[in-house]
């Protein structure tokens, strides 16, 4: 299926799939609203004892086993594999029965069957050949593309990419009451509810060629998905990902209602976090962000309960952080689509997305996170020290800067924002603030001395890009259609001005 004609909930194509140490095999994978299922090409038996495959005495090989079935004594009892030949059935030796007396024996061993089995270390010509459309075997059924069953009944037990044995199918008889088609058997299922995806090396900044994984919540692993162009991977990764976020959007929404209104999730996500002390050759570890209400979250793991919420690795005051995206001349290394966030402390975090659309979400959701809460708590007040003496520093969103006495508040300054005309700070503690009397046109400088010099800078960050969001008629249209709390943020909003 083409992804440019399809729908953005479903694409299909052909990939190969590197599971472990094994070599890559061909899978089909299916890409579902809320499910990515990966496929291998098997034979099965749709009518008759699947238990077994074609054999016995008559051709001169044993009787194998051929599939075992899902979640039944045989797979649980971890003691019998697919390839096993079966020489003895409850002490009944059918080494040199023919096929059809020891489906006999099978069926008349009652409901405890004990068996001796051996794997072939040199499996016959016909349990190798490859899944494929140029099979010479004539069908035995048109319509479902069903062949002779020694054709097809071992094909799955040793498939390997890159066999090429040849047998003529001609000499091989059939199996009277067996038929057996070949069709696409789920090989594993990834729920794509907070799942992730990576085109990177675990660990490192090294980038796979036209390649990922996606792994689940659970920690399931796809395993290494190789696609057939840049294109064709940038396709499945741009799908897997509008997925991922509509069910993430349907999730919020569903935990917003348990939430008030202050305290709302406007972003949810999976990024890879840049060590600072990085150990051996991991340099990224899987770090999983939300914000809501007042914080941004930094996680291990997805919370799925009111309590995980109090368990975040991390919490910032979203309106005393900042956050930069990077510029390729500002990357560490070979990773795209970074950006960092300075916390209140100057701590500077790394973090790492996989596509550009995963980068301008988030800068999106924080621009919207850091706009709801400054008109939310509309002014906040910081304690500072201007010449050995207490004041206090209010950022007021709809008056500006004002300066107070912390023991008498008789107020010693007040601009707007509009009136500001620079900053700098010494990194350490001290801000010098320049601001333009509206009188005398002539600047004049206000130093103050803080505890908590980064929030301090932050925060007044913020309430400047707030005030810049709301000359911004499409920001503002954005939060209008977003939720209805943000469309009455912002019918307030339009009366203040700079």
């Amino acid at each position: 299926m083409d992804f440019r004609t399809a729908c953005e909930e479903t694409k299909t194509g052909i990939c190969l799939l590197q599971d472990g140490n094994q070599e890559p095999f061909k899978v089909r994978l299916h890409l579902a609203k809320d499910i990515l299922m990966i496929q291998e090409q098997d034979v099965i038996c749709v009518s008759g004892e699947p238990f077994y495959s074609g054999g016995g005495a008559e051709h001169n090989i044993p009787v194998v086993v051929s599939k075992i079935s899902k979640e039944q004594r045989a797979e649980l009892s971890g003691l019998l594999f697919i390839g096993d030949a079966i020489l003895q059935i409850n002490g009944i030796n059918v080494r040199k029965c023919r096929h059809e007396e020891v489906v006999q024996v099978l069926r008349n061993a009652g409901e405890e069957v004990n068996l001796t089995v051996s794997f072939l270390k040199r499996a016959p010509a016909f349990l190798k050949l490859p899944l494929n459309e140029d099979c010479a075997c004539a069908p035995s059924d048109q319509s479902s593309g069903t062949s002779s069953p020694l054709c097809d009944s071992g094909l799955h037990l040793n498939y390997h990419p890159n066999n090429t044995d040849t047998l003529s199918c001609s000499s091989w008889p059939t199996s009277p009451g067996l038929r057996w088609e070949k069709r696409w058997c789920d090989l594993r299922l990834i729920p794509l509810l907070h799942s992730r995806f990576s085109q990177y090396v675990p660990g490192t900044d090294l980038s796979r060629q036209n390649a990922f994984q996606v792994i689940a919540v659970d920690g399931v692993c796809s395993g290494i998905i190789q696609c057939l162009s840049a294109e064709d991977c940038i396709d499945w990764l741009q799908a897997i990902a509008t997925n991922i976020s509509n069910l993430t959007k349907h999730n919020i929404k569903k935990i917003n209602r348990n939430f008030p209104v202050n305290q709302q999730i406007v972003y949810m996500g999976w990024c890879e976090a840049r060590e600072q002390d990085p150990l051996q050759d991991r340099v990224y570890s899987p770090t999983f962000l939300a914000l809501r209400g007042s914080c941004l979250y930094k996680f291990l793991a997805p919370p799925v309960t009111t309590w995980d919420w109090t368990r975040a690795e991390k919490t910032f005051s979203v309106y005393e952080i900042m956050c930069k995206i990077l510029k390729d001349s500002d990357l560490l290394d070979r990773r795209k689509h970074c950006f960092t966030v300075q916390s209140e402390s100057g701590e500077d975090l790394y973090f790492s997305v996989e596509l550009e659309s995963d980068l301008a979400q988030w800068e999106r959701a924080f621009q919207t996170a850091t706009f709801l809460e400054v008109e939310r708590i509309q002014c906040k007040t910081y304690a500072c020290v201007l010449e050995s003496h207490l004041m206090g520093l209010t950022i007021d969103f709809s008056t500006g800067f004002i300066c107070f006495d912390a023991a008498t508040k008789a107020v010693l300054w007040r601009y707007k924002f509009s009136q500001l005309k620079g900053s700098s700070d010494d990194g350490k503690s001290k801000i010098k603030f320049l601001f333009q009397n509206p009188d005398t046109k002539q600047i004049e400088a206000k130093e103050l001395e803080f505890s908590n010099l980064f929030a301090v800078l932050h925060c007044i960050h913020s309430f400047f890009a707030a005030k810049v969001a709301c000359l911004d008629p499409l920001f503002l249209g954005n939060q209008a259609s977003a939720s209805a709390a943000a469309s009455s943020a912002t019918t307030s909003k339009a009366k203040y001005t700079t």
